[in-house]
């Protein structure tokens, strides 16, 4: 079930939290929505799950118009908030019978429905205990449990990994990946190794405005404004080496890397490649060129690239 965003914006009084923002999610596809602090992350995922409403612009889920179907689209949408709210004082299993309940779920379907749940997202261990009695990660793992009891077409997903330890994070994005596989999935995290280990696609949102949407390549692609390479060389004065680098016509800074090792980090005019020069300048001054490898940029620096103005 695919997901449509036309010139969403939610006002609250003079200010956009969300501003003139248009997107889409293809069913199968995971979306990693990052943004900073404040950005109107939330508040759009808030939307989608009608939650609030949007001061105005257009939600379409699948063909039908949010605002028209709102009780027939909550029932193929599987919500975790970012604070998890959960009634503390009830055993898991009551809680999820609850919550199958309230989406209506075939009471004869209820207990499969419960045991299965609780097999994906790893409660087994601790199934008879209170909500209140579990550690941070389990809770959220309730959370996860919550979304997904209906089996439904659509999860929108705020910071799903928050407070598991790294062995259940690594359980929670595989578990993700599979869903994605079937679903169209909507996450936002601050954790960026996350997005790229999990999304598909990346959305960027900064000051109410979608200000990047692609893959994590195509974003660096995108970022990429000159050449950087990691270059080490053997069989020559360091000094010297440097020098002859710096002075190569497609060369506009050379820096040491590691000075002892002979390697370097070797930035190129914006639009030109070193590379051919620097193996031509290794032959005709008889050095060994050991390591030549291109450098990438960060999805961290794009991120702060892009959100910090």
């Amino acid at each position: 079930m695919n997901i449509k965003v036309n010139n969403l914006t939610k006002k609250y009084g003079t200010q956009a939290a969300v501003d003139d923002v248009s997107f889409e999610v293809k069913t199968g596809e995971i979306v990693g929505f990052l943004g900073p602090n404040g950005a109107g992350k939330t508040t759009t995922m808030k939307i989608l799950t009608n939650f609030i409403a949007s001061t105005k612009g257009e939600v379409y889920i699948g063909d039908k118009a949010l605002k028209d179907n709102v009780e027939e689209i909550k029932k193929h949408i599987g919500y975790l908030p970012e604070n998890n709210p959960l009634y503390e004082d009830m055993p898991i299993i009551d809680y999820l019978k609850y919550v199958a309940e309230l989406q209506a779920i075939p009471k004869e379907q209820i207990r499969k429905r419960i045991k299965e749940i609780i097999v994906k997202v790893g409660l087994n261990a601790e199934k008879h205990k209170k909500i209140g009695e579990l550690s941070k990660g389990y809770k959220q793992r309730v959370g996860l449990a919550q979304a997904l009891i209906h089996d439904p077409e659509i999860l929108i997903l705020d910071e799903p990994t928050t407070g598991l330890d790294p062995n259940q994070i690594v359980e929670i994005r595989k578990l993700i990946r599979e869903l994605g596989r079937e679903k169209t999935v909507i996450l936002s995290t601050h954790i960026l190794p996350e997005v790229e280990a999990i999304a598909d696609r990346i959305l960027i949102i900064n000051k109410g405005k979608i200000v990047a949407n692609g893959t994590a390549q195509s974003l660096r692609n995108q970022a990429e404004d000159s050449e950087t390479l990691l270059v080490t060389i053997e069989d020559g004065d360091v000094n010297e080496i440097y020098q002859s680098i710096q002075a190569l016509s497609t060369v506009e800074l050379v820096d040491f890397a590691n000075r002892q090792n002979n390697r370097f980090e070797i930035k190129s005019r914006p639009g030109l490649s070193s590379k051919r020069e620097i193996f031509k300048l290794c032959v005709e001054k008889s050095w060994i060129l050991t390591e030549m490898t291109a450098l990438e940029r960060k999805l961290e620096d794009i991120f702060r690239q892009l959100t910090l103005n």
